[in-house]
């Protein structure tokens, strides 16, 4: 069978692989043939295209020159339908009824003379040529197609003409017409038609007519190739186009309609053109064929074969194949079981048989040959092997009796093991148990059945899994462990034991590892005196939590295991907002409290394997073990965000919380100790910056932001040491006589090396620092000078001075300003100390408080950035102030933006009906400063009028200033 289904599988597959490879030929060879045919095919149509074209060139200089020339000898044909019709040597000419053609025409004659010189080039190429004239006639060769023609036919209104006329062609190209019928030679015609112009002048078409029979004739060569090709030439719409067909019934100029091919194969693939090969060979599954487009007519040549027709006489050979390989396979089948039988069969039936008296215990006395091939090294290996067997027997006797030696003296040593009062365990080489006595037993509160065939390190609680990877490493290594594991709870208990774990090897005699042995004491009682005292050294009293120490013990293992590859790890920084306002107004224990309501909201928030520590106050750590990516950092954030969603009953006060945590990952960030925690600590802030109650990740922008910072405060401390400020001024305009009344002091810092610090980088640094408070010291000095210039020269100008958060919350701010404006001696009507709204919401009180002391200096007070804060009328009736400073971002979109006019005229009528000042900043274009004057706001400043300028600089104003007096 095996040789039989060989032969047919060869057979089946050469004959088939030949099928396909004459597929695959005759394939390409269609193709091939299809394109020959197109490229022929094209080049005729080029040719003719190119004699029409050379037949306009002579109707054109006929037409335009007006060569004097003979004019061939007409007859004019005795008609009486009303028709003009007439005929020489070369041409006819047809005018319909009711349009009789001059014969003095130019054109008329003119063409009479082209068509001499035209027909010998073209009748033996085009079965007609014409010229169809705008001025209502036609002029034809043949000339006897003028006799038959009707009295009726259309000059310029005919579908050849109307092709190639101006309206359809208006690029004035040659264009090939659709297959059409001529009555009068009753057959089916193709024409190309070339437009005729003078000089812009459209005079007709001249059209030079083939017959579809002999445009089509060298199709039938196209078979001579293969006597299996077929072909079909199709027009545009899928239609078999036949050459041959007349039609008596049809109407002059009636376009060919085609017939619908038969096979439905061959229709479904002429309903699909154009399209791929493998979409076409799809629809015909029956066929091989190949399709290719002629543009120029928009006609398709569909060639194919019949595939059946094309394997017949491979179905036939493979038949033949299959009988003869079915014969070759029986004949081949024979002789191989005779050789077999004579070779191998009688030798392996004695070996046989030698087996079986072996196997009941009997020494074979067959003869067994000694040949040399292969099974007479087999008789050979089995006498050896049967001399083997009889002296291993005597060997086993001798054994039996050592082992009875050996059993009795184990029996002892079990004896010992099953009465210890340590735990012990035998594994094999792959720590599975074996055996484990009753005191380990008991101390697992397991039955000894359900734990045989567990591993060792199975019977470890779930925080020693790390530990099992340590201790099968060390045993390859070393072959011996011991150490101090956990062992997993029984079922009563709920929770498991501390043990001293000794494994040790068992080798046999060749020194080979089989077993190991294990020895288990329970140490749990120290265990717990040492987590007592643990619990005293690294753990917080107040909430239970890890401290510091612990901490940063546990956080330095983790970047160990971290720079191992076991895992990655996030550190979670959590600073309590407003904790500090709690436990001044409500006390140091409901502080605590607090504290320690948090902890417990936290701890049940979190996994097992992280920890959490309070470091301090209300600060916090967590370490995340085994974290994917910041993705799953941020999601443990947020869930432990949500232990602060609910307030803290204080008491019998409720208290809202939340907290502001900075992220940081390892070993990503950094693996070391005081770079994380000093990277949490940075995104903690910038939590904070952020609004608190929130959470950021560590990035290096707030690492270079955090070291700019330091650059930036050292630097400061020199500038303030050095001098290196400096005050810019911006004029304050009044509109209404567009004078100068005042300017805003700006300051600016200016390094050693020249480079112009902007505010924006400093100013925040030196708020944060308490730098801001000498900084803006010597700004009031500076200034004061500045004004005390001023009025010397005359000007009656103001100055208004910025005031940050911590100068205004500063005790000795009005002593300051008070101790300079006695040193500079300048008038303090001329002061205006500018203020933002959010410095006023916090404490009101005490904000009003300062206020009126800076107001009894006789200082003017303005707030500035006025409509971007939180004030409310009612506070703003209580502040002592004198001036409203309109936010730039409100006057910046005007006119633009209805929206910002409708509040900034709201703000302007509202400080006039409060009686109080009101100046807009930002002034940048025109339309606003017009937009401004129109609602009454006269006190402006901005670009439009000024940028900021030294003092030397102010002098190259153009603005009238105030004056005294």
């Amino acid at each position: 069978m095996a040789v039989l289904l060989t032969g047919l599988s060869i057979t089946h597959f050469f004959t088939s692989y030949q099928q396909q490879s004459l597929q695959q030929q005759q394939q390409q060879s269609i193709a091939r043939t299809a394109d020959n045919y197109q490229k022929q095919f094209e080049r005729y149509l080029l040719s003719l295209e190119l004699k029409a074209l050379r037949a306009q060139q002579i109707l054109l200089r006929h037409l335009t020159e007006r060569p004097v020339g003979t004019l061939p000898v007409s007859e004019a044909l005795p008609v009486n339908d009303g028709s003009w019709r007439q005929r020489d040597e070369w041409s006819g000419v047809f005018s319909p009824q009711g349009r009789p053609a001059n014969k003095a025409q130019p054109i008329l004659q003119a063409s009479a003379i082209a068509w001499q010189q035209m027909m010998p080039l073209l009748q033996q190429d085009f079965s007609s040529v014409f010229f169809m004239a705008a001025e209502q006639f036609i002029r034809v060769a043949p000339a006897d197609w003028v006799i038959h023609v009707d009295k009726q036919l259309p000059v310029t209104t005919n579908p050849l003409y109307q092709l190639a006329a101006p309206e359809q062609n208006p690029e004035r190209t040659l264009r090939w017409s659709p297959i059409y019928y001529d009555q009068v030679w009753e057959s089916w015609i193709v024409a190309v038609l070339v437009p005729i112009y003078q000089q812009n002048e459209f005079l007709g078409v001249l059209g030079l007519a083939i017959n579809l029979a002999e445009l089509t004739v060298n199709r039938s060569n196209i078979g001579h190739w293969s006597p299996l090709n077929r072909s079909l030439l199709l027009d545009e719409h899928g239609q078999v186009l036949q050459p041959g067909v007349k039609d008596s019934q049809a109407a002059m100029y009636a376009v060919y309609q085609g017939e619908p091919i038969a096979d439905p194969q061959l229709a479904a693939v002429a309903a699909a053109l154009p399209g791929g090969a493998d979409r076409l060979a799809a629809l015909a599954p029956a066929y091989l064929l190949t399709s290719i487009p002629i543009p120029k007519l928009q006609w398709t040549l569909l060639l194919y074969q019949d595939r059946a027709q094309l394997l017949a006489s491979q179905y036939d050979f493979r038949f033949r194949a299959m009988l003869m390989s079915v014969a070759i396979a029986l004949l081949l089948t024979l002789l191989l079981f005779g050789l077999m039988h004579q070779i191998l069969l009688r030798r392996l039936k004695r070996l046989a048989q030698a087996v079986e008296r072996l196997g009941q215990g009997q020494l074979p006395e067959l003869f067994l040959d000694n040949k040399a091939d292969e099974l007479g090294m087999l008789n050979r290996a089995f006498l050896g092997m049967s001399r083997e067997i009889s002296e291993l027997v005597q060997g086993l006797n001798a054994r039996i009796a050592e082992k009875e030696r050996a059993e009795l003296q184990a029996r002892k040593l079990s004896k010992a093991v099953a009465f210890s009062s340590s735990g012990i365990a035998i594994t094999n080489q792959h720590l599975e148990i074996e055996y484990i006595n009753p005191f380990l037993a008991e101390m697992l509160a397991q039955p000894a059945a359900t734990i045989h065939g567990c591993s060792l390190l199975k019977l470890f609680a779930n925080d020693m899994q790390q530990l099992s990877t340590d201790i099968s490493k060390t045993l390859e290594q070393r072959q011996h462990w011991h150490g101090d594991v956990l062992l997993q709870p029984g079922r009563q208990a709920e929770q498991g034991q501390w043990v001293s774990l000794a494994i040790a090897p068992i080798r046999d005699d060749k020194g080979l590892l089989t077993h190991y042995v294990a020895s288990l004491q329970d140490i749990s009682f120290i265990k717990q005196s040492q987590k007592q005292m643990e619990q005293l050294a690294y753990y917080d009293a107040l909430t239970g939590l890890a401290n510091r120490s612990y901490f940063r013990d546990q956080l330095r293992k983790a970047i160990l295991m971290s720079q191992r590859g076991y895992f990655s790890f996030a550190l979670l920084y959590f600073d309590l907002d407003e904790f500090k306002l709690i436990n001044d107004t409500l006390g140091h224990d409901a502080g605590d409290e607090l504290l320690v309501e948090v902890a417990r909201r936290l701890k049940g928030r979190l996994r097992d394997d992280d920890l959490i520590a309070r470091l301090g106050g209300d600060e916090f750590a967590v370490i995340l073990s085994d974290i994917k990516d910041k993705v799953h950092a941020g999601t443990i954030a947020s869930e432990l965000q949500q232990a602060f969603l609910t307030p803290v009953k204080l008491g019998r006060q409720e208290v809202a919380i939340s907290a502001s945590i900075g992220i940081t990952v390892a070993p990503d960030d950094a693996v070391d100790e005081e770079l994380l925690l000093k990277h949490a600590d940075l995104a903690m802030y910038e939590a904070k910056a952020r609004g608190k109650n929130t959470y950021r990740f560590f990035s290096q922008d707030l690492n270079d932001a955090a070291n700019e910072r330091l650059l930036i405060e050292s630097q400061l401390r020199e500038a303030i040491r050095d001098q290196q400020f400096l005050l810019y001024y911006q004029p304050k305009i009044d509109l209404s006589d567009e004078t100068l009344i005042g300017y805003e002091a700006l300051i600016r810092w200016l390094l050693p090396d020249n480079t112009l610090v902007p505010p924006n980088r400093f100013i925040h640094v030196a708020e944060s620092t308490g730098l801001i408070v000498p900084i803006g010291e010597w700004i009031i000095l500076e200034a004061c000078r500045f004004l005390a210039r001023q009025h010397s020269r005359g000007y009656a100008v103001s100055v208004s001075i910025n005031l940050s958060v911590r100068q205004f919350n500063d005790e000795q701010l009005t002593a300051t300003i008070e101790r300079i404006i006695q040193r500079t001696g300048v008038d303090p009507a001329y002061l205006v100390f500018e203020i933002t709204e959010s410095m006023l919401m916090g404490d009101t009180d005490a904000a009003i408080k300062q206020l009126n002391q800076l107001k009894r200096l006789g200082v003017s007070l303005s707030i500035d950035d006025f409509g971007t804060g939180y004030s409310s009328l009612n506070y703003l009736k209580r502040f002592p102030v004198d001036e409203l400073k309109i936010d730039r971002s409100f006057v910046k979109d005007i006119p633009e933006d209805q929206n910002d006019m409708d509040i900034v005229a709201a703000i302007i009528a509202m400080a006039q009906k409060m009686q109080l000042r009101v100046v807009a900043e930002g002034v940048e274009s025109e339309a606003q400063a017009e937009f401004l004057k129109q609602n009454a706001c006269y006190l402006v400043q901005g670009y439009y009028f000024s940028m900021p300028l030294a003092e030397q600089e102010l002098s190259h104003l153009t603005f009238s200033i105030k004056t005294q007096g």
